[in-house]
């Protein structure tokens, strides 16, 4: 009988032939639509630096006319409409957008800090046909609203969750919590508030070296932390608590298909794509945002066009641009590890697991 060690390994060589295939034959199944750069929080991690940044609207007209080629382009049957922002609801015409999309067939889901949430907006998303939405939750009151730069965050954050929670019509309402050196021993407490809530799944990231969190590197975790945290997610889902990480990060044999419930691949430009609040075209919305990641603007080109025929540089081995990644034991499987925490600029990864959770 295979050891756990080698029916994973061949697990992953099975998951490293799928990501090749992906390089040759890319499939759109979910598509980022940051609607707004607007936000109504200052949050020390922000991946967008939202308050930092131009505020920006992606046009309602804009958007009708990409959902419409989209239609056209792809089977929307296969693909999730994931809204984000900012805090899209602070988009001005945001339900009427959202009406559009699922009049459209569109099936979709949010991101949120749930903030403008009650229970006559409940109602309306429900009634514009989102699906699911993860609401941040990054500490007990005083550590959330701190993180989140503004004093009430939190339990406006909770009346927006359990306001959902009562109308008991959602596929899938999740909490997720981005895990600091500020929040990471409140974790016990959280999961109690966690498990007197009706959600669908608690989802547990470590904070990523990326967007504002750069100027931030006191949050970020140690080795130990790390290793805490996988063996806190862990010891719950052998309980069968769904709790889950992040999609990030190749995390080696002792954590990979223990935290989550398949093995990590990295999908942005071969699964994913992205429009964001000023038309560009994009991967995964956390990535950095320059002239090596920006692929387009709807604005300037066709959609499908760019998904079909761009997005190179996210089709490809990162690990072979780097000379540390390419000489590593592990590349088959981490292949320079999460796109969102490589920096392109010097092509090196800002965060490896190896050393950390692996030798």
């Amino acid at each position: 009988m295979n050891s756990i060690e080698e029916i994973k390994t061949q697990h992953l060589i099975a998951r490293a032939g799928y990501r090749d295939y992906l390089f040759r034959e890319p499939q759109l199944h979910q598509l980022f639509l940051e609607l707004t750069s607007r936000c109504n929080l200052r949050c020390e991690h922000c991946g967008s630096s939202c308050g930092d940044v131009p505020v920006i609207d992606l046009p309602a007209d804009a958007i009708h006319e990409l959902l419409s080629k989209v239609k056209h382009d792809f089977d929307i049957s296969r693909m999730m409409l994931c809204i984000t922002g900012g805090e899209p609801m602070l988009h001005p015409g945001f339900f009427g957008i959202m009406e559009d999309a699922r009049s459209m067939g569109y099936r979709w889901g949010m991101t949120s800090n749930a903030t403008l949430i009650d229970d006559a907006a409940a109602m309306r998303l429900r009634d514009a046909g989102m699906s699911t939405i993860s609401v941040s939750i990054d500490g007990l009151p005083s550590t959330h609203d701190a993180m989140r730069g503004t004093p009430g965050a939190y339990d406006k954050a909770m009346r927006g969750i359990n306001a959902l929670l009562r109308l008991n019509c959602f596929k899938a309402v999740q909490v997720t919590t981005v895990v600091t050196q500020r929040n990471i021993g409140e974790l016990d407490r959280l999961f109690d508030i966690m498990q007197g809530l009706d959600i669908d799944s608690w989802r547990l990231t470590a904070i990523e070296p990326i967007g504002r969190a750069l100027k931030h590197p006191e949050l970020l975790l140690t080795p130990e932390n790390h290793r805490y945290l996988l063996s806190f997610i862990k010891s719950k889902r052998l309980q069968g608590i769904p709790l889950e990480y992040g999609c990030c990060h190749f995390l080696g044999l002792e954590y990979e298909r223990e935290v989550r419930n398949w093995y990590y691949l990295c999908s942005a430009g071969r699964l994913i794509a992205s429009v964001m609040a000023n038309g560009d075209i994009g991967a995964c919305l956390d990535i950095e945002r320059n002239e090596k990641t920006i692929q387009g603007n709807i604005f300037r080109d066709d959609f499908t066009e760019v998904w079909k025929n761009r997005f190179g540089i996210f089709r490809q081995h990162l690990s072979e641009r780097n000379e540390s990644c390419r000489s590593c034991p592990v590349k088959l499987f981490c292949d320079g590890d999460s796109a969102h925490s490589w920096d392109f600029e010097n092509d090196a990864p800002r965060l490896c697991m190896r050393g950390i959770l692996f030798d």
